[in-house]
């Protein structure tokens, strides 16, 4: 075939994935027979385009896949998208110029499903541009027919198990986003607030000094608290004081988890704070008095302050309290606060009926699991044991939206009992669908009304195993797929889909979800911080795709440690395109070479051959080892470090000699240099295939396609270990070889001379085991050097640099013997 002039990644890369489209190059086979590698793919939230996170890890994964491919296994590699949470309803929000609480439900929930259907083509077009290489046959959505009934279905089960319940409690909210959420929602943001120490009138006369950085919680203070072991205190336990502003009186009580140093050791208990007023309310029965609306403002208990957003209320009542003499300092701090992850508003706790996943109860069988798994890395697992040793609330499933999954429940309108639907009748709406039973069968009665919160969207993606698997139901491939193999994810994750996924499958089935978690890092902005719209540091991976290729951006992904935070660096795309080139040049060099070749191997191999080929089983060897622990970017190393250094700057320098002076060669070094060439430049494709699928197919395409009669690269097997080719010798006699052409390089660098120019002399000091190795490779010596004769001397003061050998230059006509300098 002509081969192109250049290579022409934006173009060429759009071929290819034209081809793979075509070919089905990707589908997974459910007939197959061969092992099963299954991937539970992290379905992305569709937000309108793919973002640099997603290509840095999505590559990732995809490493593995194409690698477990190419090893002959049939690998089974979803995608999904994560349609009905709250980013989903923000975006449309946004795209719309609409407000979900101002629309009916019925409305807004088909509005946001037309919209995700106007972006879903080109926001998987972003992944399909990358280069993954999902089956996007296999494609669903977690707000689709099929996982609403696998949503509603857990909720069921769990239900019908007794781990579902209904109650009204404590719970944590969102005043901006206006819903229940739960603990793994949460995330700690360090902001700027003051400790206000208050004065608290004792009823028998004189003040008690309480430090809080919430004044706005005074009027629902109902208790305060002293370590049971303060001496200070222990002669204020059972008095009363008087709530500074608000003048109403609590009790002062002993309580061991009131902390002796933190502020003055004494703390008011509001209802609700923080967790530790919640464990008080419940322990010492106190009242409650709620301060603060589900919007964030302040309710009529707070008197003057009623209907004030909180920060408004906190500064005013401050200003108020020092008017009034009643605070005794202020010292402004930064603390770590409670903020909602989606929206990043400090979180408020309310009293609210919330459904729940009871699991507290369950802490060390969850222990149990998370050391059953397989983590690469390892310390990743310690993310997982230290969530779920501070876990202090049960799951809170339902939240206070328009859109995403309905809770399959009615409720009595007379005494509120709960109507669960039939696993067989889901999915369901309850607002369009009537409660399936006439009467209530806790009290006869036969009005009821629909439940009108959502599932959180986590108790929908905890089961993406199933989402995806429950896709091929009822074929006999079905049940080889679930425990899958390997859950894929970012570390910040890990609390919220991997953990929750371990606990559906443990409350479900009792099993592990997957054998491997491999967790991956963050690609940062370039300063090491994290990338954010609001600092102006976010890079756009279609910006980069375009400006380099897809190839280059999954380069910079592999350039990093699974699990390692990496910030951007734009040499990573420079060398990737680099590295492109040059494996494009290397094979367009190669393929004319390599003539008529057909598959007969030479009756001896040339020593130099030999050790291009035994280099090279070390190289799959570890390459292997790596990729099959996860450690793709050791392999891309091990791959590059090979590529550049022995094949390229050496060995096609040295063959080379062999293919444009063939006279002075014979039959059988002609055969072997055409053998070895072909072996390693389709091993060397093979290699590079799962970081850089565009680029190895074009060059596979160009000669080796026609040799192996498998149409993709992707499709061929992963290179193995020939022993056959471990040669001991000859790796040494081809070190010896390349660290005497690197000084002889060195030296005509030096002089600013072609390194073509002529060597007259070429003089080595070594000693009789070397001089030996050098006789075996004296014609490959004498021309990659373009020696015309090699002397052994002493006349040399240049040291090799693995070598105890010296070597001197004559070039040409020049005088005396020269050295590089020291």
């Amino acid at each position: 075939m002509m081969l192109p002039e250049r290579y022409d990644p934006k173009n060429r890369e759009l071929f290819w994935l034209s081809v793979w489209e075509k070919n089905n190059t990707y589908k997974f086979d459910s007939s197959t027979k061969k092992e099963l590698f299954t991937i539970d793919t992290p379905p992305p939230t569709l937000s309108g385009m793919m973002h640099i996170g997603h290509s840095y890890s999505y590559s990732q994964t995809d490493f593995v896949a194409r690698f477990q491919r190419m090893l002959g296994k049939e690998v089974f590699y979803p995608f999904g998208t994560d349609d009905n949470g709250l980013p989903t309803e923000r975006l449309v929000e946004k795209l719309k110029g609409v407000k979900s609480s101002e629309m009916s439900r019925s409305d807004f929930v088909s509005l946001c499903l037309k919209t995700l259907n106007e972006l879903h083509p080109s926001f998987v077009g972003d992944w399909k541009r990358l280069g993954i290489s999902c089956d996007f046959n296999i494609l669903y959505s977690t707000i689709d027919d099929h996982s609403r009934r696998i949503s509603q279905r857990s909720f069921v089960e769990l239900w019908n198990s007794g781990r579902c319940y209904r109650k009204e409690s404590p719970t944590i909210w969102c005043p901006e986003c206006q819903t229940a959420i739960s603990q793994v929602e949460l995330k700690d943001n360090v902001l700027k607030s003051q400790f206000v120490n208050l004065k608290f009138g004792l009823e028998s006369g004189g003040n008690i000094l309480i430090a809080t950085t919430r004044p706005e919680m005074l009027p629902a203070c109902v208790g305060i608290f002293v370590h049971p072991d303060d001496s200070r205190y222990k002669n204020l336990v059972g008095k009363r004081a008087r709530v500074p502003l608000f003048k109403h009186f609590v009790t002062i009580r002993a309580d061991p988890r009131a902390s002796m140093v933190k502020g003055t050791g004494i703390v008011m208990c509001c209802t609700f704070g923080d967790q530790t007023d919640i464990e008080w309310f419940k322990a010492h029965n106190l009242e409650l008095k709620i301060a603060i609306t589900r919007d964030g403002k302040m309710t009529e208990i707070a008197g003057a302050y009623a209907g004030l957003k909180i920060m408004i209320a906190r500064k005013k009542i401050v200003e108020d309290l020092k008017s009034a003499g009643l605070v005794d300092g202020l010292k402004d701090i930064e603390h770590s606060v409670n903020v909602h992850e989606r929206c990043n508003t400090e979180i408020e706790i309310i009293q609210s009926k919330q459904w729940f996943i009871k699991y507290l109860d369950l802490k060390e069988k969850f222990l149990e699991q998370g050391r059953k798994i397989n983590w690469y890395p390892e310390y990743m697992r310690s993310r997982l044991e230290n969530w779920i040793n501070g876990l202090q609330w049960d799951w809170c499933i339902s939240r206070q939206r328009h859109f995403g999954i309905p809770f399959p429940v009615w409720y009595c309108v007379k005494c509120d009992e709960p109507i669960v639907a039939s696993a067989k009748k889901l999915p369901v709406d309850p607002l369009e669908t009537g409660c399936p039973v006439k009467k209530c069968s806790k009290c006869g009665y036969s009005k009821f009304v629909p439940e009108k919160d959502v599932l959180d969207t986590w108790a929908t993606s905890s089961l993406t195993p199933r989402i995806s698997t429950e896709l091929f139901k009822g074929k006999p491939i079905f049940k080889k797929l679930y425990p899958m193999t390997l859950r894929p994810q970012a570390h910040d994750i890990i609390s919220f889909w991997l953990f929750n996924t371990l606990v559906k499958s443990f409350l479900h089935d009792n099993i592990l979800p997957w054998n491997d978690a491999a967790i991956s890092g963050w690609l940062l902005a370039p300063t090491g911080e994290k990338m954010s719209k609001s600092k102006g540091n976010v890079i756009s991976p279609q910006v980069l795709m375009e400006q380099y290729s897809a190839d280059a951006l999954r380069y910079l992904a592999a350039s990093s440690k699974l699990g390692e935070d990496m910030p951007f660096q734009e040499k990573m795309l420079v060398t990737g395109t680099k590295t492109i080139t040059k494996i494009f040049n290397a094979i367009k060099f190669s393929v004319p070479n390599l003539g008529a070749y057909d598959g007969v191997k030479p009756s001896k191999f040339s020593i130099v051959d030999s050790w291009a080929l035994s280099k090279l089983q070390h190289v799959i060897e570890a390459s292997t080892e790596s990729f099959l622990v996860y450690e793709y970017s050791k392999s891309l190393r091990e791959v590059d470090s090979y590529f550049w250094q022995i094949f390229c700057d050496n060995y096609l320098e040295i063959v080379k000699d062999r293919f444009y002076n063939k006279n002075n060669y014979s039959d059988d070094e002609i055969v072997s240099a055409q053998f070895t060439l072909y072996h390693l430049t389709l091993s060397i494709l093979k290699l590079y295939a799962p970081f850089l699928p565009h680029i190895t197919e074009e060059a596979y395409h160009f000669f080796h396609s026609g040799k192996e009669n498998v149409d993709s690269i992707h499709r061929t097997s992963w290179p193995v270990v020939n022993k056959r080719f471990f040669d001991k010798e000859s790796e040494e006699c081809g070190d010896v070889l390349v660290d005497i052409l690197s000084v002889v390089r060195k030296f005509k660098s030096n002089k600013h001379v072609s390194l073509k120019t002529p060597v007259k002399e070429l003089h080595i000091h070594c000693e009789d085991l070397h001089k030996e190795l050098i006789g075996k490779i004296e014609k490959e010596l004498k021309s990659s050097t373009y020696s015309e004769k090699i002397v052994f001397s002493k006349n040399v003061d240049t040291p090799c640099d693995r070598f105890a050998i010296e070597v001197g230059v004559v070039l040409g006509q020049s005088s005396p013997i020269s050295s590089l300098p020291s």
